[in-house]
């Protein structure tokens, strides 16, 4: 139960999620063209509409910003969600790009089924309440994610 005049962790992930999908929609549609190095692993190229995700860090920056959750977009690579924009931070403090989804966890196998998972979540040892959404090409098939998360 939420104190008076505090917000519900679960209520501020969907309202997390709800600005990340406004500035998806703006970009456009998600798709994979060729590939792009992130972090020294060749993975596919993420885009939203025309503008590359791939080692970028603005929109989950301004989404950062906007509402103090941690922000991801993953791509599917073979089997893995590789994170390839993030402000989510290794224990160096540096981006945790071309790291993957927790291939045993929760929320990989919902985006696999192209499910949301909302809920409780290990990302690199640290405990969050998350959401992650996935991202389909025009096929429908399951292409990358997108998450928003705090820390618990």
């Amino acid at each position: 139960m939420a104190t008076c005049g505090s917000e519900d962790a679960a209520a501020k992930v969907k309202k997390a999620m709800e600005v990340l999908r406004a500035k998806v929609r703006k970009l456009g549609a998600a798709s994979i063209k060729g590939d792009a190095s992130v972090a020294g692993k060749k993975v596919p190229d993420l885009l939203l509409g025309s503008t590359e995700i791939d080692n970028t860090s603005a929109v989950v920056d301004e989404v950062q910003k906007e509402t103090g959750a941690t922000v991801t977009f993953f791509v599917k690579s073979g089997d893995d969600f590789v994170r390839v924009a993030t402000n989510v931070k290794t224990k160096d403090s540096s981006r945790a790009v071309g790291t993957v989804l927790d291939p045993k966890g929760k929320a990989i196998a919902a985006l696999r089924d192209n499910k949301s998972f909302y809920g409780e979540v290990d990302i690199l040892g640290n405990a969050y309440t998350a959401g992650y959404e996935p991202l389909c090409g025009k096929d429908k098939k399951v292409i990358g994610a997108m998450y928003v998360g705090y820390p618990k």
